[in-house]
C-alpha cells in the first residue's frame, strides 16, 4: 500500500512510541501507540486512481462527500459566473488532492484564515485555504482551492505556477479533515448531485460545454 510521504514522521513517531512503551513495561500505552500508528497508516493511505478518458471531463479533485453545488460571482483567482461543487473530506476519507484535468497551474494564492468546520459554506470565504487557477490546453479555465477545516492545520500543495499536471496526478493533501472547493465554468454541465461520495481522480464531477 502506497502512504503519501508527509504522513512518515508522523507514522514512524507513533510507532517509536508504541515500541519504546511496550519495552518499558507500559502495555496499555503501548497498545494505545500502536492504535494511533495503524490510524496513521491508514490515514496517509495513497491508492492508486485510473481517470476516464475524455479532454471534456472534470474529476473529483478529492475523494470525500459533495456537501454544496452552488453558483457564485467569487472564485478565486477567476472572474465572472461560476459554479462551486465542495467537497468535504472526513478524517475517514482518503486526503490526498488531484488535479481534475490535464493543465497547467496559471496562479496560486495562499491564503490565512479561520479553522471553521469544513463542511460550513462560509468556510469558503474565512478558512485558511490555497487557492489554484489551471487552464487545460484548449485554454478553459477551472478553480481549485484547498480549505483548512476545524482539525485540519496543514495544508500540503507542491504544484506551483508554470507547473503542467496530467488529469488525476496528484498535487498534495490537506491534514486531519477538510475541504476541496472545484469552480467549473458557469455553462459547464454537472453530473452529480449533493450528498453523493466522490473519488478524487476518477468521479466524473461535470463536463465541459460542447462549442460548436
Amino acid at each position: 500500500m502506497r502512504i503519501a510521504a508527509e504522513g512518515l514522521p508522523l507514522i514512524l513517531s507513533a510507532l517509536v512510541i508504541s515500541v519504546a512503551t511496550f519495552v518499558l513495561g507500559l502495555t496499555w500505552a503501548a497498545v494505545v501507540a500502536a492504535g494511533l500508528t495503524a490510524f496513521l497508516l491508514w490515514f496517509f493511505r495513497d491508492p492508486e486512481r485510473n481517470p476516464p478518458f475524455g479532454t471534456d471531463l472534470v474529476v473529483a479533485p478529492a475523494d470525500g462527500r459533495v456537501v454544496s453545488i452552488v453558483k457564485t460571482e467569487n472564485a478565486p483567482l477567476l472572474e465572472g459566473p461560476r459554479v462551486r461543487v465542495s467537497i468535504f473530506m472526513s478524517p475517514l476519507d482518503v486526503h490526498v488532492n488531484r488535479m481534475p484535468i490535464a493543465a497547467v497551474v496559471e496562479d496560486r494564492r495562499h491564503t490565512s484564515g479561520k479553522f471553521l468546520a469544513a463542511y460550513q459554506d462560509d468556510a469558503a470565504e474565512h478558512n485558511e485555504q490555497n487557492a489554484m487557477r489551471i487552464a487545460d490546453p484548449e485554454g478553459r479555465k477551472l478553480g481549485v482551492v484547498q480549505v483548512a477545516g476545524f482539525l485540519a492545520r496543514r495544508i500540503v500543495c507542491k504544484a506551483r505556477t508554470g507547473d503542467t499536471y496530467k488529469k488525476g496526478e496528484r498535487f498534495g493533501l490537506i491534514m486531519f479533515g477538510s475541504r476541496t472547493d472545484l469552480y467549473l465554468p458557469a455553462d459547464a454541465e454537472i453530473e452529480l448531485v449533493e450528498g453523493q461520495k466522490v473519488k478524487g481522480g476518477e468521479t466524473v464531477i461535470g463536463r465541459f460545454y460542447e462549442r460548436h
